[in-house]
């Protein structure tokens, strides 16, 4: 029997170009580094597959180009789940 997955876990999102600072309350919870080469780095916890569909529907709303997502850590305690907002 196949375990079911729920996609909570720590992500992290690499964007092609500088986010701007005033679309940061979109990703709240959500770590933001630019990076020298000129990618932004999304790092945070996401608890379930609906929430990460709905930050990468933001990042394409936002016109910026996704270069990557990975699953760093899956799974995520009941308290990080709490701290998270969608």
């Amino acid at each position: 029997m196949s375990e079911k997955y729920s996609g909570s876990g720590l992500y992290e999102i690499r964007l092609k170009g500088h986010l701007d600072d005033r679309w940061a309350d979109r990703f709240e919870g959500l770590t933001i580094k630019l990076e020298e080469n000129g990618n932004t780095l999304l790092t945070g916890p996401v608890v379930d597959q609906a929430a990460l569909h709905g930050l990468l529907k933001s990042i394409r709303d936002l016109g910026m180009i996704l270069v990557s997502v990975g699953l760093i850590e899956p799974g995520l305690s009941d308290a990080e789940q709490s701290n998270v907002k969608s």
